[in-house]
């Protein structure tokens, strides 16, 4: 999610994450089982640092170099078709400690998204603005409203409602409270950092969770709003110090760090909470 700069004609698009410090090594991993077996390319195994078994998928290109990546369904390696493979397994082991340490982070990261799958029935729950609602489906009340003394939110659908139908409810409902929330912060901060917002648009982007243009867009992702207001005003403050400084040169940081002193707490949680793309190296 984090780690391009996209542009698009003059709409220039910054990571949250560029250019941060490589993370301190972690434990080692409990390897996830093999993919599927698919033509072109074969399941093999290596023995890294630590004794631990890693299994991994080797696919043949045409490249000029060993390319790594480690997602969802495990370690992936494609090299040259010249390669050896014991070529390809000793540099495997000079990237041992990046491979364990990213199969931690990818098992973690299927814990979140598993803990962070919302059952769509009454009595549910979801996160909102750092807390969490329960689903209280009625179908004697109309739309959808908020109870935030109860922690609970009040949907006019039968409690025997589909789930599809509960969940385009409730979601447009979020993105409704999303710009709600997201505009006044905008308006506060661009005040102080000095620049000018011209739009604020919401986005569902899986891997990127804001962005600013030069013509003054700021684009923000709607599921923010399931994060605490600390998160999601270092989302806001990130994107409009980029009116200041289009970079993450240490003249942005100084910017972003003027508005909010400690945004590397807020910058971490994000880090451990959110959902991040497949690593490559």
């Amino acid at each position: 999610m984090f780690k391009r700069l996209a542009s698009l004609s003059n709409d220039r698009q910054l990571s949250l994450f560029d250019a941060e410090p490589p993370p301190a090594p972690v434990a080692p991993v409990v390897p996830p089982p093999p993919v599927s077996r698919l033509p072109g390319r074969s399941q093999r195994q290596v023995l890294l640092d630590g004794g631990h078994a890693v299994p991994y998928e080797l696919r043949r290109a045409r490249r000029r170099t060993i390319g790594f990546a480690v997602g969802p369904q495990g370690l992936a390696v494609s090299a040259p078709r010249w390669v050896l493979i014991g070529d390809i397994e000793a540099a495997l082991q000079q990237k041992s400690d990046w491979i364990l340490r990213k199969l931690v982070e990818q098992r973690e990261r299927a814990a979140r998204l598993q803990a962070s799958r919302i059952e769509w029935r009454d009595g549910a729950e979801l996160p909102y603005l750092g807390g969490r609602l329960r689903l209280h489906l009625d179908a004697a009340r109309s739309g959808v409203t908020l109870d935030a003394a109860a922690g609970l939110l009040h949907v006019g659908l039968s409690p025997l409602a589909e789930a599809a139908q509960l969940r385009d409810v409730v979601q447009a409902w979020l993105q409704k409270q999303a710009r709600a929330d997201f505009e006044p912060r905008c308006r506060a901060f661009a005040a102080r950092l000095g620049v000018e917002m011209k739009q604020l648009r919401l986005s569902s982007a899986q891997t990127r969770w804001g962005s600013a243009s030069a013509d003054g867009t700021i684009r923000l992702n709607w599921r923010l709003v399931h994060y605490a207001p600390a998160i999601i005003d270092y989302v806001v403050a990130h994107e409009l110090a980029h009116l200041r400084e289009m970079n993450h040169s240490p003249r942005f940081w100084a910017v972003v760090r003027s508005v909010l002193p400690d945004f590397e707490a807020a910058r971490q949680q994000l880090r451990e909470e959110s959902l991040a793309e497949p690593a490559e190296a």
